[in-house]
């Protein structure tokens, strides 16, 4: 196919409200580089971390919940995840599929045509366990918040699924920082795991990808999203914030406590959450959207034997396993809506209010 000179793209100019996303028409259309391949967007799905980058969140001089709105007077170097400040103009979106309509040189030829999935985090592939090297979609490189964006080659997968490009864009970033917290875990079918933020999507890909390891799952979500939730097939289904949780997991599953706590949201309920695990038990947080900084007493942590782990940079397998159980049907997609990536503002903000259960994506 004939390949444009220029595309629509969302392009964020810097750290700060809405305003800060603009909408361009005749952004140029990247080229692929040795190694690289050139995708035409067909979705990308929009998460936490979008949010969280534009406003400045990842600032350490944020303590408060994610609101998506600006936050004043952080230090330009300082609201970043990954430890070195973000470059402007950037295009963010990691959830990217679509397919590849051109390469570069050193590439593999047969990739052309196919509907493809990214990978989201970009890694020094001559040492790829290196979480210092690594860099992420949208973030360090851009992303899929255009109609077309460049890819290594190694962060690309063919997928063979019957799922839209929509549905298939709800699964990236969820799954794989899903994934990576079970991993982290070591998750298996001895556990019982208890899921914060399950309406969400890395929450309900917690769910399902938990039950795949055996584990008796708990999802705790607002009463509203219930009978969405459900529909993951959780073994137990709580109030997000229930007053007495060790009641709650009583009447729900016979026991009061958790072996482990899968958590992304933080906030206020944290010390309710590690009371409930039982001695020996793991906490892994890949979050904080109700709150960044919690209450600890650290005699609970060294007399429980209890271990803590956060997630974020997943080690390379994880990306594969994912896809698998993508290809196989073992997860269900949750799409919550879509919009056109000229109208990514009033998507953004939908995501931000938090009032839908799944995910939310853009189309180019």
């Amino acid at each position: 196919m004939e390949i444009p000179k220029t595309m629509e793209a969302m392009v964020l100019t810097g750290h700060g409200g809405f305003d800060v996303l603009e909408w361009q028409e005749n952004w140029p259309v990247p080229e692929p580089g040795p190694g690289q391949a050139l995708i035409r967007v067909g979705a990308c799905g929009l998460n936490n971390t979008d949010v969280n980058t534009r406003s400045g969140w990842y600032s350490k001089q944020v303590s408060e919940a994610t609101t998506g709105g600006a936050y004043e007077n952080v230090d330009p170097d300082d609201p970043t995840w990954g430890g070195a400040p973000l470059t402007f103009p950037r295009i963010q979106g990691a959830d990217t599929v679509g397919r590849v309509v051109a390469l570069g040189a050193r590439t593999d030829a047969a990739l052309i045509g196919r509907r493809v999935m990214v990978d989201c985090w970009q890694r020094d592939w001559d040492d790829p366990l290196n979480r210092d090297k690594a860099g992420f979609f949208g973030s360090e490189t851009d992303g899929g918040f255009a109609q077309y964006t460049v890819v290594d080659q190694r962060n690309l997968a063919a997928i063979d699924s019957p799922l839209s490009d929509a549905e298939l864009a709800t699964f990236p970033c969820a799954c794989i920082t899903a994934e990576g917290m079970l991993t982290r875990a070591n998750v298996g079918p001895q556990d019982r795991v208890l899921v914060t933020g399950a309406s969400g999507g890395v929450g309900g890909a917690l769910v399902q990808l938990a039950r795949l390891r055996g584990a008796t799952v708990i999802a705790m979500a607002s009463a509203a999203k219930h009978e969405a939730v459900a529909r993951l097939e959780p073994d137990a289904l709580l109030d997000r914030a229930p007053e007495d949780l060790g009641a709650a997991l009583r009447d729900a599953i016979g026991v009061e406590t958790v072996t482990v706590v899968a958590d992304i949201a933080g906030g206020d309920y944290f010390g309710q959450l590690i009371d409930r695990l039982a001695r020996g038990g793991r906490y892994t947080c890949s979050g904080a959207i109700a709150g960044p900084i919690v209450d600890l007493d650290l005699r609970t942590l060294y007399l429980r034997d209890l271990t803590f782990t956060g997630s974020t940079v997943v080690p390379p397998e994880v990306f594969p396993a994912v896809l698998r159980h993508i290809e196989s049907g073992a997860l269900r997609p949750s799409l919550a809506a879509s919009y056109p990536l000229c109208e990514l503002h009033a998507a953004q903000q939908a995501f931000i209010d938090k009032k839908h259960t799944g995910n939310i994506v853009v189309l180019p």
